[in-house]
């Protein structure tokens, strides 16, 4: 299964008494200065008509394992060696069943290897138990996020992750457990062989954890966001018997809010800080770091936490107004940043804002009872809500991963794929944009040029495709200092269009 929603749940549920924490909002005039103030604006939704069908890139394709050379337009530099390593989902049917979710399709492994001005492509199913087991029975024999598979003689996707640990006995309940897994592979057919689970985070509500898809972390800190799209665990260890698929026990419930969780990394320990704002949902966190007794933290937000319904495969292959009225019923994603004073006591002024960092206007107010409420800070320009508002952020993680940092790269959302890369600068919060009518950019990779230490000193990569079958699609390089194309590498191939991707020099 291509993927994996990380909640690890610890057994016994039947055990768990059915309860809930609710988390009631005192407003009070200073705080609504705070919350409600103009860094704060809420985005606009520009709609969109006449969007383009993009069915083609989102069904199933031919894996390529042979290596095919691909044609190079303009100019890919002479460093830039190694490989360029991308997955999505590939195949969205096996005999008559059909997958339900884009989530759900089968993992295809793409790899653009470059060296010395060339490039080549190859691509190959993740020969994973889920895709031997389909294709031995030539249909859907396990079920996956947003599809149920009856009968399902094997291990779900929930049984199959928990059976990889062993959680220590003391955590008990639904916890949101972060896992640390060895560099080196010791037993080369094992994915987690060592991992060990170094800090438990008790949920909010005992039977309806909240859906996360990944963290923030700094030098010494992990920050766990607890936010209010839930899992109700009931709907889920029951969705067999009720004949639905995982995702109908998800759901976004914005009457709570959100909250950060701090964590130790080097003793496991929850920092007591209880750090709340608004309802929104984040599915990838830009950067974060430490400055001046505070972590901050950068990621993508969303309003509205009902992405994941609208994400079904019969929505995203409409057509006309059909389609138009799926787009324009997701919310866009936009960068903020937050940040959390970690070292807050009881003597601390109420009311006021403790962030000391003069360079955001992100807030943090304490309240009567201790809990701390943070605003945040824009780090985008009003142009960004025409191109859709950005996901799949990246920086320069070489070299600025946990540190204070200027620019970012991501895609641009004037449909429900990617359709552009923006290059941010949060500092003095402008775009730089790459556009190709009728093509479709994957998310953009850093890769510094050799011997510079500028931040934005490299290129980006970004797979680009097209539904249009007469054309090609291609491994896209830009200067990542002007955002200018440096190059494009054409191969004749489909591709599916895919989540993540990495790059690995040689």
């Amino acid at each position: 299964m291509f993927s994996q929603t990380f909640l690890h749940f610890v057994s016994n549920l039947s055990t768990i008494a059915v309860g809930f924490l609710s988390v009631v909002v005192h407003w009070i005039p200073v705080l609504k200065k705070y919350m409600e103030g103009t860094h704060q604006k809420k985005a606009v939704f520009h709609k969109r008509e006449r969007l383009p069908c993009i069915a083609p890139l989102l069904t199933t394709v031919e894996e390529m394992p042979q290596m095919v050379s691909a044609q190079v337009r303009g100019q890919f530099p002479e460093w830039l060696s190694g490989y360029l390593l991308r997955i999505g989902p590939g195949k969205f049917e096996f005999g008559k069943d059909e997958y339900s979710h884009w989530f759900d399709g089968m993992a295809l492994l793409h790899q653009f290897r470059m060296e010395k001005g060339t490039v080549t492509y190859r691509s190959k199913f993740l020969q994973s138990d889920t895709y031997k087991a389909n294709s031995a029975h030539d249909r859907i024999v396990i079920s996956e996020f947003g599809t149920l598979a009856l009968p399902d003689p094997c291990k779900n996707v929930f049984e199959r992750f928990m059976s990889k640990f062993e959680l220590p006995g003391k955590f008990v309940g639904s916890c949101y457990n972060v896992i640390q897994i060895p560099p080196e592979k010791v037993d080369l057919g094992e994915t987690v062989h060592g991992a060990q689970v170094i800090c438990s985070i008790a949920s909010a509500e005992r039977m309806k954890p909240s859906y996360y898809h990944s963290f923030g972390m700094t030098r010494n800190y992990i920050i766990f966001i607890e936010q209010p799209l839930k899992m109700n665990l009931w709907k889920i260890v029951t969705s067999r018997i009720r004949g639905k698929a995982f995702s109908d026990g998800i759901s976004w419930e914005p009457q709570y809010n959100t909250r950060f969780h701090v964590v130790d990394k080097h003793t496991g320990q929850l920092l007591p800080g209880m750090y709340y704002t608004k309802p929104f949902v984040t599915f990838h966190q830009i950067n974060a770091f430490e400055d001046q007794g505070c972590v901050v933290i950068d990621l993508c937000c969303q309003d509205d936490g009902r992405s994941l319904e609208v994400y079904q495969l019969q929505n995203l292959r409409k057509a006309g107004e059909g389609l138009d009225q799926v787009y324009n019923s997701v919310g866009r994603s936009f960068p903020r940043r937050f940040v959390l004073p970690l070292h807050v006591s009881l003597n601390d002024p109420e009311g006021e804002n403790l962030s000391p960092l003069s360079y955001s206007s992100a807030s943090a107010v304490k309240h009567a009872d201790g809990k701390i409420w943070c605003a945040y800070e824009n780090l985008h320009p009003e142009d960004l809500e025409e191109e859709g508002g950005v996901e799949f952020p990246q920086i320069n993680y070489g070299q600025f991963s946990g540190k204070k940092y200027r620019f970012f790269y991501g895609c641009g959302f004037r449909h429900l794929v990617g359709d552009s890369l923006i290059k941010v600068d949060v500092v003095n919060k402008t775009l730089t944009i790459w556009r190709e009518d009728g093509f479709y950019p994957s998310e953009p990779v850093f890769v510094p040029a050799p011997g510079t230490r500028e931040e934005d000193g490299g290129v980006i990569l970004s797979v680009v495709i097209t539904p249009d079958q007469n054309e090609n699609n291609f491994l896209l390089v830009l200067d990542a200092k002007n955002f200018e194309e440096l190059g494009r590498a054409e191969v004749p191939v489909r591709m599916p269009y895919g989540f993540h991707g990495t790059f690995v020099a040689t």
